[in-house]
């Protein structure tokens, strides 16, 4: 009687054991997931608008006729890439204010450019979808659309990818007396800026660009600057989540040699 008892009470060890490996396996995944949330750091906002979709979120400046920022983790491209059909550009259901029009576009000279890049979003075509709200698109002349900017977004997702996913915050910089198009006088920024963040094997790993709104043939090392001038431009605290001491280490410099350019 003694030895079954002595039995049960080892297989109750066991099994208690077992369950409670079990658990902390699924906890140590969600905590990776929290890592991977595209909410996880998110700027300030100087609209108090943060619209939240399914993959990214932004902040509208209703002034502006877009977001002052985008912000999203773009994830490894080993992940899987999609082939979807574009669909058409809409107005953003969430936007209180409602979004600038597409038809703002129309003969106007620029593109709809995206700040989440569609092709940032080709793990799913719910995803894809959603950036073709007009929450998500500035106006950009198609050489810098398709050029300079472009050559960044492709970059970017080899860092990614390089660096099992990435944090961007990207958008243009707001300021008084920009030029507009269309009837809602969607403002045209001057400069686009783009910061990218990761912590890659235990090491923090920052890089902020600004680019003039331009056709440009110069290298992506040449637009780097310290996410604390772009902080300055726009009033916008970029991660403020992150511990001060780790923040104000990252954010001050211009260093880009830590990047596989």
């Amino acid at each position: 009687m003694k030895k079954l008892v002595s039995l049960i009470s080892i297989l109750s060890v066991v099994i208690i054991g077992f369950l409670f490996c079990s658990n902390a396996n699924f906890d140590t995944k969600s905590v990776i997931l929290q890592e991977h949330d595209p909410f996880t750091y998110l700027p300030t906002s100087t609209t108090k608008q943060v619209i939240k979709h399914s993959y990214y979120a932004l902040s509208y400046n209703e002034k502006f006729e877009q977001a002052e920022w985008v912000s999203y983790f773009l994830r490894s491209e080993n992940e899987g890439i999609g082939h979807f059909k574009r669909p058409r550009f809409i107005n953003d259901p969430k936007v209180s204010t409602a979004s600038a029009d597409s038809d703002n576009y129309i003969k106007s000279g620029y593109d709809r450019g995206h700040l989440c890049a569609a092709a940032d979003m080709r793990f799913s075509k719910s995803a894809y979808d959603d950036t073709f709200f007009t929450s998500n698109i500035s106006p950009q002349k198609h050489n810098f659309n398709g050029g300079i900017w472009k050559q960044l977004e492709d970059k970017s997702r080899y860092w990614a990818t390089k660096y099992n996913g990435i944090y961007v915050v990207t958008g243009g910089i707001l300021q008084k007396g920009l030029p507009t198009i269309g009837s809602e006088k969607v403002a045209i920024p001057n400069y686009f800026y783009k910061i990218l963040y990761c912590n890659f094997k235990g090491k923090n790993k920052m890089v902020a660009f600004l680019m003039p709104s331009v056709k440009s043939k110069d290298p992506l090392y040449k637009f780097v600057v310290s996410v604390d001038s772009i902080e300055k431009m726009t009033g916008i605290d970029f991660f403020p989540q992150l511990p001060d001491n780790i923040e104000n280490d990252l954010e001050t410099k211009s260093d880009y040699k830590a990047w596989a350019f």
